[in-house]
């Protein structure tokens, strides 16, 4: 039987990615366990999900801390008291410092609302409608020190109709999320998606049945 790759999920919010992890770990074969859920933030409605599912849960609240960095040294040191061996950041609203974030190099990954390298930071959906484009969606990635940057494990996508609102735009993009960061984790824990310098590579490509046209030909 395969060892599963401890993980920890931090989030920031109301933690729907974090709640699709969690359901695709549930099955026997998936190569991922979750032994934490973190947030830095004491109301975030996603502890009180992962505290009635049994989740091992812990608040580090960044306010309580000097600096950045004093905030992630207590984050590596709570990660590293869990035995942790990936990260899965699923809403975590901090930046984080170059020092903690090549500590955990290609061990933490990052699911970002749009199809990167296009519309990094805040109010993604925004920028793709404001750009006009007809193909929207959502990506997973290696962390690295630049916002929203880093090798990409798996990507998704979606139709952006005429009549789209970023509110309608956001929640269209959310479902895929929900099937393609467990997705993403299987990848990376399982060690079918790795790092070779800058570009992640899929051994056993996973099957991609079709194409995406919008509008439809």
């Amino acid at each position: 039987m395969s060892i599963r790759k401890r993980t920890a999920i931090l989030i920031s919010g109301r933690g729907s990615n974090m709640q699709a992890l969690v359901a695709a770990a549930r099955a026997p074969d998936y190569p991922a366990e979750i032994v934490l859920v973190l947030s830095n933030r004491s109301d975030a409605a996603g502890l009180a999900w992962a505290n009635a599912n049994g989740l091992p849960t812990l608040v580090l609240d960044h306010k309580a801390y000097s600096s950045r960095s004093a905030f992630d040294d207590a984050l590596n040191s709570a990660l590293e008291t869990a035995n942790v061996e990936l990260v899965a950041l699923a809403g975590f609203m901090r930046l984080m410092t170059a020092a903690f974030v090549e500590h955990w190099r290609d061990r933490m990954i990052n699911i970002h609302p749009s199809l990167l390298p296009s519309f990094k930071g805040l109010h993604t959906h925004q920028q793709a409608l404001a750009a006009g484009v007809r193909i929207a969606g959502c990506t997973v990635h290696f962390v690295r020190p630049e916002m929203d940057s880093g090798p990409i494990i798996a990507q998704a996508a979606v139709p952006v109709l005429s009549g789209d609102t970023p509110e309608t735009l956001a929640a269209r993009i959310l479902d895929v999320e929900h099937t393609l960061y467990p997705m993403a984790l299987r990848l990376v824990a399982s060690g079918r998606a790795r790092c070779e310098g800058e570009k992640v590579i899929i051994f056993e490509d996973v099957k991609c049945e079709s194409a995406l046209y919008s509008p439809s030909p």
